[in-house]
């Protein structure tokens, strides 16, 4: 059976961190009841989560610099804020344990002192540092090891601080993760789910402790069983820290990679494939370095890469990088290319950005958020010029390998006929991505690969564009073939063009 923690008490029927909350929660037969504290400008140690009283009082005051007796003066009677000695005598005797959220060594000092002369056990759980202080004032105290990672803790850090629970946000939990801290004999823990099917994937996963906001919700999902927890989707997001982390990640690398590729000596020149297939130092010195930054900024995090290969599995986020996207353009000493990296968990896009090598410029993408170049919004509005066909345009595409794709010249000729005109420049990841900044009317590559062309879907995207897969379905990432970029005035008008054009060059 799992266990329950009521996230600052019963917050579904009373205001969080109050002894009216408490009580709730320990009527409602919660098993811990996670609290937060505060200290007081005169010394008393009290329950709230800010560190100002604004959110829930209304008072741009910070609680460290009003006394207790102001404080007190808040809310009326078990819905004013409490003092934790009030909070344990409440708890005493119950089922119930008060697990303590701690966020600074300075805050545990002085609850320590109302815990210890308490007698009443707790739990705590919170920033590492101030759990490294309660384990120096407490050797026998019940910690929750926080674990906002997605590679494993290691022997080092369960010794230093020997946790009985690990405690994580349900994002990251996986598997391989409740399997160590199973074998280590410890609970895992995880915070804080409110959505009722994510609250059944974690129960099916294996997650011991489930910290919640709708308690009476989770009691209601842990009733169903099994049958019905494995029936559920896995959510599929990144946390909150883990996504402003890999916004700036790739930010950084981008910028990166331009400066180095323009700079850098191309080294010996090989082939892969055939002779029109290279590879510089250049390549494997820019995946390597990418590797390198995201191994030590996001651990747990995958990269499959142009160069140095990898595998994607499910439910885990997983970089596509291809440091050079037009390689023989850079052994030839002609200036077109591009550093491509985009971040999905699955099939999902987060996260993408394009650098622009030789023009030094860098799109960025984040998914719901929209697209820019340089830090300029771009937004593909429709056209209001009376002229809304292809006549005068142009439309970018791509050779497969070193070869025309079946129904380019077909494509060709129908464009023609419009007095459009086709480039070929050989970077499939700039093509993709020339429309979302007004770089031509629309894009074809006629074989999708998400280490060259994921990051320019998204940012395609995210600009207000359309993007459209061999059926002409809606899509920035096609299970298989190809994928068209368009203004949304051209995309049916090329659409029809591209399929017309392959279902007659087969």
């Amino acid at each position: 059976m799992s266990t329950a923690t009521a996230h600052r008490g019963d917050v579904e029927r009373h205001r969080e961190n109050t002894i009216a909350a408490v009580r709730s929660a320990v009527d409602a037969g919660a098993e811990f009841i996670e609290i937060d504290l505060r200290v007081t400008r005169d010394g008393r140690v009290v329950l709230l989560h800010d560190a100002t009283l604004e959110r829930l009082w209304g008072l741009d005051r910070e609680i460290s610099q009003v006394d207790w007796a102001d404080v007190a003066a808040l809310g009326e009677g078990e819905d004013g804020i409490p003092l934790l000695a009030d909070v344990l005598s409440l708890a005493a005797g119950t089922p119930s344990t008060l697990l303590i959220d701690s966020s600074a060594p300075e805050i545990v000092d002085a609850a320590m002192q109302v815990v210890l002369g308490s007698g009443v056990r707790v739990a705590w759980c919170g920033a590492l540092d101030a759990l490294r202080t309660v384990r120096a004032l407490d050797p026998e105290a019940s910690i929750w090891l926080p674990w906002d990672r997605r590679d494993l803790p290691s022997a080092e850090v369960l010794a230093e601080l020997r946790p009985d629970v690990v405690n994580t946000e349900y994002l990251i939990l996986s598997a391989e993760l409740i399997d160590v801290v199973h074998r280590a004999g410890l609970d895992m823990a995880c915070w804080t789910v409110d959505d009722e099917d994510a609250m059944r994937w974690v129960l099916a996963l294996g997650a011991d402790v489930v910290t919640t906001n709708r308690l009476g919700v989770l009691r209601k999902v842990v009733a169903e069983g099994r049958a019905s927890w494995e029936a559920a989707p896995r959510p599929v997001k990144l946390t909150g820290d883990e996504l402003v982390e890999a916004i700036a990640v790739a930010g950084e690398l981008a910028r990166w990679a331009n400066d180095f590729t323009r700079n850098a000596d191309l080294g010996d020149v090989r082939t892969k494939a055939n002779a029109a297939d290279h590879v510089t130092a250049v390549d494997l010195a820019v995946e390597e370095h990418v590797r390198k930054v995201i191994a030590e900024r996001l651990p747990g995090h995958l990269v499959v890469g142009e160069e140095l290969g990898g595998v994607a599995r499910p439910g885990v986020p997983c970089w596509y990088v291809d440091p050079v996207d037009g390689t023989a353009n850079l052994a030839n000493g002609v200036p077109w290319t591009a550093f491509s990296l985009a971040l999905a968990i699955d099939r999902e896009p987060f996260v993408a950005v394009v650098g622009d090598v030789w023009r030094d410029q860098v799109f960025a993408a984040v998914a719901g958020k929209g697209a820019e170049l340089d830090g300029r919004p771009l937004e593909l509005q429709p056209s209001v010029s009376s002229e809304s066909g292809l006549e005068g345009k142009i439309v970018s595409t791509e050779l497969l390998n070193h070869s025309p794709w079946p129904g380019m010249d077909l494509f060709l000729d129908g464009l023609r006929d419009r007095f459009c005109t086709l480039r070929v420049m050989g970077s499939g990841t700039l093509t993709l991505a020339g429309p979302a900044a007004g770089r031509g009317v629309g894009a074809v590559i006629e074989r999708f690969s998400p280490i060259d062309h994921l990051a320019s879907a998204l940012v395609v995207r995210e600009a207000g564009g359309v993007l459209l897969d061999d059926n002409g379905n809606e899509t920035v990432w096609p299970g298989s073939g190809g994928i068209l970029a368009a203004r949304p005035e051209h995309a049916q008008e090329l659409y029809k063009l591209w399929s017309v054009a392959r279902r007659k060059g087969v």
